[in-house]
């Protein structure tokens, strides 16, 4: 997978921290009148690989030296502290979901910057269950069955395989959690492995994980590719973008956003995003907009 971007969650001291920092004075010269005199930038843990968080250093730096002011990085978790930090000005940017990009667009008129896009890949959802398992072949065999979604805010591991099969067997969303309805019954494992090693060892019949994740457990010898079987999966998910709040300088957005789009560092890119080739590109501001239609047909959007 090449990002998972579901399950993240920032602590409530990333927020204090961020307080404090946005009320800081800088006597440095910025580059241009009105631009802040320092950028809070914060990313998102890499659970496919935590070894990552270091190489974050060498963008920061790169950004810091294009724009003329400083860059200062954290690392977060929970996109709702990192939204509500957005709102107060606290934060400039973070890499977020289709969901926290449409709460912290909502909340704090935030927009989109840019996103990290790797040529010839694909995001998705794979509804999974053992190759053995002669009962289960296809989406309308999970009738009956027990089932793991990972997280209720996870887009891969919830969101998007939920509005699969809402639409397509015309399901009510409200209702496809609730026991006998569709599924025999519906656990939350809390992880893409958790879904997959229940599966193995007989705890759910089927679960949703991201192509990702299963690629990556088979990789490193935890699973067998002979332990499973793909019966169906989600539409391609949009990547995960850094967003950026609106009351920043316009022509500020613009440097900001050019500055990513020319990192050209590819140790970087090969360790944070699995290729070397990878690169950030501007984002158009409708990107996440068929996903946005998939999550309100299935009452997934805050009012």
């Amino acid at each position: 997978m090449k990002k998972k971007l579901s399950t993240f969650l920032l602590s409530i001291g990333l927020l204090s921290t961020l307080a404090a920092c946005g009320n800081n004075e800088s006597s440095a010269t910025t580059k241009n009148e009105g631009w802040p005199e320092e950028l809070t930038l914060v990313q998102m843990p890499n659970e496919n690989n935590p070894k990552v968080a270091s190489m974050h250093k060498n963008l920061s730096e790169y950004l810091s030296e294009e724009l003329g002011i400083e860059v200062k990085e954290y690392e977060g978790g929970s996109y709702a502290v990192g939204i509500e930090a957005l709102a107060s000005g606290n934060l400039d940017v973070m890499l977020g979901s289709p969901m926290s990009y449409y709460q912290a667009n909502q909340l704090a008129g935030a927009e989109l910057l840019v996103t990290p896009q790797v040529e010839g890949t694909s995001y998705y959802t794979a509804f999974i269950a053992k190759k053995d398992n002669d009962q289960i072949n296809d989406l309308e065999d999970l009738k009956g069955k027990n089932f793991a979604f990972v997280d209720a805010a996870s887009s891969s591991g919830y969101l998007y395989p939920k509005g699969t099969l809402v639409k397509e067997f015309n399901l009510d969303p409200a209702l496809v959690e609730q026991s006998g309805y569709f599924f025999e019954n519906v656990t939350f494992s809390q992880s893409h492995p958790n879904s997959l090693m229940g599966v193995k060892m007989g705890d759910y019949d089927a679960a949703a994980v991201t192509g990702g994740a299963l690629d990556m457990m088979i990789d490193a010898g935890t699973i067998s590719e002979d332990d499973f079987k793909i019966i169906g999966r989600t539409d391609d998910i949009p990547d995960a973008s850094y967003i950026v709040r609106k009351d920043l300088p316009e022509d500020f957005i613009t440097a900001l956003r050019e500055a990513f789009v020319s990192f050209e560092d590819e140790k970087y890119f090969e360790a944070v995003h699995g290729d070397p080739n990878a690169r950030f590109v501007a984002t158009e501001q409708d990107y996440y907009d068929s996903t946005l239609t998939m999550l309100e047909e299935i009452n997934a959007l805050e009012e």
